[in-house]
């Protein structure tokens, strides 16, 4: 899970993906996208899934959602994917009191801050991240 270069988003200038067009970007990390928002959905009540693509430069990107709140974003790229949280200020001080891995607690130092938030990105590629996933999720959801 590292931070400091983000992989390109796979569908940069290109339409839409299809569940085909993700599974062969995304290649192993498929099953990590599939299981990460199934658990997301199943957990947690974060069934809403919407594509968005704000300029053709910038690719397609998923938003998770629970009803209309938007709770994480994810990017597709080639062999992996980038997630993105938006965290306001209790969920960082939530953040940095929970048992989060080093990796994502320097990740959350260097965040950039926004008026919406601090904007946690992270490039995800193995199964071994989502159980800190789940937790920014759910910080997420409670704050």
């Amino acid at each position: 899970m590292a931070t400091a270069a983000m992989p390109v988003n796979a569908f940069i200038n290109k339409p839409q993906p299809t569940d085909a067009d993700l599974a062969t970007a995304l290649g192993p990390a498929k099953v990590v996208w599939d299981r990460f928002l199934g658990e997301l959905a199943q957990e947690s009540g974060v069934t809403v899934h919407e594509w968005k693509s704000y300029s053709p430069k910038s690719g397609w990107a998923l938003s998770a959602k629970r009803k209309s709140r938007t709770i994480v974003w994810l990017a597709p790229a080639e062999g992996c994917f980038t997630v993105a949280f938006i965290l306001g200020d209790r969920a960082v001080q939530a953040a940095r009191q929970s048992k989060l891995p080093k990796q994502i607690m320097s990740a959350l130092d260097a965040a950039p801050k926004y008026p919406e938030g601090t904007g946690l990105r992270l490039r995800v590629a193995s199964t071994r991240t989502l159980g800190a996933l789940k937790t920014l999720a759910a910080i997420k959801l409670a704050n």
